[in-house]
């Protein structure tokens, strides 16, 4: 399911088809396919001075059939929700696999994830088993989480040891659930996105052109995004060993980008997802203008916004390649995107329809515009990238359509030639750094804090991270505006939903404002920033 390389994007548009079989396993295409390799399928930088370790596809076919026994005697089976909050790590790759061998469901979950985040998600998923490591298990200590029954974290090894090296893998097909992947929307808590098993080969022509048509002899992957986002767990780690290629994990906590420079050097790393934030911190480093000795990338591939000129012109100098765009969302990614090896990439453009997909910008009627006319952007299925539903979400399921469509909620417009371009968000999901954050999580944060009385959050424009979120507060009586206030609502929000959520500015207000029946203008409220900024 890797499109063939022809003269052209057209050509090699017509040439693809997509050829599903009856039965697949995620965790077959990734892993049993491959124990005959000579190549290893992960390699994990060594700690305190030491080499890395690296972990071949047969230990990790073992290995994960000992995890899928030991969750079965734990009663986990076939479509039992399993929660895997472990960063990059051997760990998170085996509980991948053994989940899908289980026939399973997996339900990734982000490493900096605060108590109320991981809460909602284990709850409203019913997670049955919990994998983490053993900060994960710290931040689930106390909650009132009835339906899980099962949390391996320190004991990991030892649970393995319990297991066989021989398991059957379960007889699924591409429609059935694999993969749980929790998103923010602009109302109301983050909403799960079920994926059957399709949704791996869904992605993979979307990985083989940005990456110019991976995979080639000799690449290793490499992405800063941690594993449980959709940029770093289908963008990069199963798609790579469904061909075969090592990833290159970690290192964990906060990016550096000189320790980005030195990785990508030290392990000759050919092929990285980096987002935007990562390429604009990479730049702002000392001597980043010159080229990197050791550094021998082969491809870049970035999403999530619009890297610019000035950017990509930077990508060239010093990686000397052209960092391709992509775009798609938690619910159908990797849809559109460019392949510099097939056309010249336009700044500021996302390319075109991958193979294999129709895309299309349709007015508020549902037909599609006229070339350079604004709407929205809209995906036709049936398609193996596309999500199955949302869990337990039958209205906001139907929502998401109209007709055959999909809708993005994003606006854009596309030219004569099939060539697409983002122009903004028909709604208030905040995009900061390449993360997609609903106001709703944070302003309902917000809200629970003593001293709050009402909470908006939008985003605002940030020259690093595109957006950053912005909190609009209304105090309750008695309370004071304070810069020790401030500190520490962001720190509420840090500490209870993520570190990429809390709000890097907050403006202490009378009041928020209101439509006629009571809900909040954040429009107003953006436009407002603008206006500032515009006189700033």
């Amino acid at each position: 399911m890797i499109p063939e390389r022809r003269d052209s994007w057209e050509e090699t548009r017509a040439a693809f088809r997509w050829r599903l079989p009856a039965r697949y396993n995620i965790a077959e295409h990734v892993c049993e396919r491959h124990v005959g390799s000579a190549r290893p399928a992960l390699i994990c930088p060594g700690e305190a001075g030491g080499g890395p370790r690296e972990w071949s596809f047969r230990e990790l076919s073992r290995l994960s059939n000992r995890l899928a026994n030991a969750l079965a005697a734990n009663g986990v089976g076939r479509g039992d929700r399993v929660a895997v909050m472990a960063g990059q790590s051997v760990e998170t790759g085996l509980a991948h696999l053994a989940t899908y061998k289980l026939g399973a469901v997996a339900l990734p979950l982000f490493a900096l994830f605060g108590a109320d985040a991981i809460e909602h998600r284990l709850r409203d998923s019913g997670a049955k088993a919990l994998i983490a490591n053993a900060e994960g298990r710290a931040k689930t200590a106390g909650l009132d989480l009835p339906r899980l029954s099962l949390t391996v974290a320190e004991d990991f090894w030892d649970l393995l040891e319990r297991g066989s090296d021989r398991f059957g893998i379960a007889a699924t097909g591409p429609d059935d659930p694999a993969l749980l992947m929790y998103t923010s929307g602009t109302t109301g808590p983050p909403k799960g996105a079920l994926h059957g098993h399709r949704v791996l080969p869904g992605h993979l022509p979307g990985v083989a052109l940005p990456h110019e048509f991976f995979p080639q002899e000799g690449d290793l992957f490499w992405t800063p995004a941690d594993w449980a986002w959709a940029g770093g767990l289908l963008d990069v780690l199963l798609p790579s060993w469904a061909a075969g290629v090592p990833v290159l994990a970690g290192p964990p906590g906060k990016f550096d980008p000189e320790e980005a420079f030195a990785l990508l050097a030290r392990h000759r790393v050919r092929n990285a997802f980096l987002p935007p934030t990562a390429l604009r911190m990479m730049r702002q480093a000392p001597a980043a203008a010159q080229r990197r000795p050791g550094i021998a990338m082969r491809s870049i591939g970035s999403g999530g916004e619009s890297l610019g000129e000035e950017l990509i012109d930077w990508g060239r100098a010093v990686f000397g390649l052209t960092i391709n765009e992509f775009y798609g969302q938690t619910e159908c990614n990797l849809v559109l995107g460019n392949c510099a090896g097939l056309e010249t990439v336009r700044p500021g453009w996302l390319g075109r329809a991958i193979p294999g997909h129709e895309v299309a910008v349709l007015d508020a009627d549902g037909r599609g515009t006229p070339p350079g006319e604004t709407g929205e952007i809209a995906i036709r299925r049936p398609d193996p990238v596309m999500f199955l539903r949302y869990w337990r979400n039958e209205a906001a399921t139907a929502a998401k359509f109209r007709g055959d469509w999909l809708l993005t909620g994003d606006l854009g417009l596309c030219d004569g030639d099939g060539h697409f371009r983002f122009v903004g968000r028909e709604d208030d999901v905040i995009s900061s750094a390449g993360y997609r954050i609903g106001p709703g999580e944070i302003e309902d944060c917000l809200a629970s804090h003593a001293a709050v009385a009402m909470a908006a959050a939008v985003g605002v424009p940030d020259s690093l991270r595109g957006e950053v979120v912005k909190a609009f507060v209304v105090l309750r009586p008695g309370e004071a505006a304070t810069p020790a206030l401030e500190a520490a609502l962001g720190a509420h929000v840090r500490e209870r939903l993520s570190a990429h959520e809390y709000p890097r500015a907050v403006e202490f207000v009378a009041e928020l404002p209101m439509t006629a029946t009571g809900k909040i203008r954040r429009a107003d409220l953006r436009r407002r920033e603008r206006e500032k900024a515009r006189l700033a």
